[in-house]
């Protein structure tokens, strides 16, 4: 049965012999704890050892966590990953699954957004124009059309896209078998659309993702596979498409739509037996809850997801686990409750990274984890705890998640403006204002909102009245 954080199937994997000839006279063994040393340098835990040496040189990791990226790149100062043998993570984000070849009909058309809106094309780790990231992104918010969202998610899915019907959950064809080709395609929706959501923001994705998972269930709900690695593959791949959804969903406000994908996904867990989705369902069920201010369920949920993850082999999984039952416990007040879980948090972090660690968890890092124990204080009402931890967080500089950049100065910003630092708060509100211009988050939004009423008193401070100002201005801009 394929697990989650495993849902594709590599074709024979290519020996990396650039990382090879960098590791030169050294042993594995020797290579491994000059890895461990130079982590320590940077503030890095990873568990490295000649096994895992080996594996990169046998090309089994395509591309490493963050963790071994940041490692790798202090070791060797002005290369990238590719330099370092490995496939660029646009390539291999959420879950090293293979990309479904790109229909030929798709045309690659330049045109400049709206105001806002970012780029017309990002920019990847070699410096090259992001056809792929901006054909999606304008796929994505500028058509309703099946037929363009058939073409964000390859031509598989999109031929099964065209024998549903607008509305309802359809059907596919009573005699179709379905074989690794449309389950390939299933993956790749998944992928396109956490990098998507990583650099954008989910209000513009939410409502074309719709379209890939509805047909994702059409071919669950046929029953025809032909073998049961494939069965398992498209159940694991059809639930993370449905948590992916549930997500662009909840960070876009829509709350309710949310807890009925993170519902289908679970369930979706329990027939198949997939204890890592399971965990991933109840780790967004959490995160979720507490949102909504059901709070007695987010640490239920977070418990149940550490049950799921007991024996997957992921510290990491389970650190965040525990976070989210702290904050579950936050919200309820409970401050012995969430230092407890926080305890636990740190103890499975510390552990470091593991094979074993899923991709969908590539944004948990130390930055997240300093996020999510900021926003546990802040509940709790210690400001100065939560300003500390939340600056830490607002620290880090990586362009693969946008989002979060700006999710960190946005708590930062609350924090400091609750906590009465009113002109460093709105120097924070204006970072994460800027980095919004191209993400769509109502969720960061909101939280911008309310940092702008908290400073509104004080907008006689010339810094608090530039940030109230821009706010404006950027509202009128959207």
């Amino acid at each position: 049965m394929a697990s989650s954080s495993r849902t594709s199937r590599q074709a024979s994997p290519v020996p990396n012999s650039a990382f090879r000839e960098l590791r030169g006279q050294r042993s594995p063994g020797e290579f491994a704890a000059a890895v461990r040393k130079a982590a320590r340098e940077i503030g890095e835990q990873v568990s490295c050892d000649a096994r895992y040496i080996g594996r990169v040189e046998a090309g089994e990791i395509r591309c490493p966590n963050y963790a071994y990226e940041r490692v790798f790149l202090h070791m060797f100062p002005g290369l990238g990953l590719t330099d370092l043998g490995f496939t660029a993570r646009d390539e291999v984000r959420g879950g090293g699954r293979r990309r479904a070849p790109r229909p030929a009909a798709v045309t690659v058309v330049r045109e400049r957004p709206p105001d806002g809106a970012g780029t017309g094309g990002t920019m990847n780790d070699d410096g090259k124009n992001d056809e792929e990231s901006d054909v999606l992104r304008r796929a994505f918010m500028t058509s309703g059309s099946a037929t363009v969202a058939a073409a964000s998610f390859g031509p598989v899915l999109g031929a099964v896209l065209g024998t549903l019907p607008e509305q309802g959950s359809g059907s596919v064809p009573a005699r179709r078998r379905i074989g690794e080709t449309e389950v390939d395609a299933v993956e790749d929706a998944v992928r396109r659309i956490r990098l998507l959501d990583d650099r954008h923001g989910a209000d513009g994705l939410y409502q074309r993702a719709a379209q890939p998972l509805r047909a994702a269930y059409a071919l669950l709900d046929s029953g025809v596979t032909a073998h049961r690695d494939t069965s398992d593959r498209l159940h694991a791949g059809a639930g993370e498409l449905a948590i992916s959804v549930g997500w662009l969903a909840h960070d876009s406000g829509r709350i309710e739509d949310a807890r009925s994908h993170y519902a289908e996904a679970l369930a979706t867990a329990r027939m198949s037996g997939d204890h890592g989705l399971e965990a991933h369902a109840f780790s967004n069920a959490s995160f979720l809850a507490r949102d909504a201010g059901r709070h007695r369920e987010a640490v239920r949920s977070a418990q149940a997801g550490g049950r799921a993850a007991r024996d997957l082999g992921s510290p990491r999984l389970l650190s965040l686990l525990a976070l989210r039952e702290a904050g579950g416990w936050s919200g309820l007040g409970d401050r012995a409750g969430c230092e407890a879980s926080l305890g636990r948090a740190h103890s499975h972090f510390e552990r470091g990274a593991a094979e074993a660690d899923p991709e969908w968890m590539s944004f948990f890092g130390e930055p997240e984890l300093e996020f999510l124990q900021a926003q546990c204080w802040a509940r709790l009402g210690d400001w100065s705890r939560a300003v500390h931890h939340a600056r830490r967080a607002a620290s880090v500089e990586d362009d693969h998640f946008t989002r979060n950049l700006a999710l960190y100065r946005a708590e930062l910003a609350t924090s400091l403006a609750r906590g009465g630092c009113y002109e460093e708060a709105a120097a924070a509100g204006r970072e994460a204002l800027s980095l919004l211009r191209g993400v769509q988050s109502s969720r960061i939004q909101s939280m911008l909102n309310t940092t702008a009423a908290l400073l509104a008193p004080h907008r006689a401070a010339e810094e608090v009245a530039s940030f109230l100002a821009y706010r404006d201005e950027q509202a009128l801009r959207v």
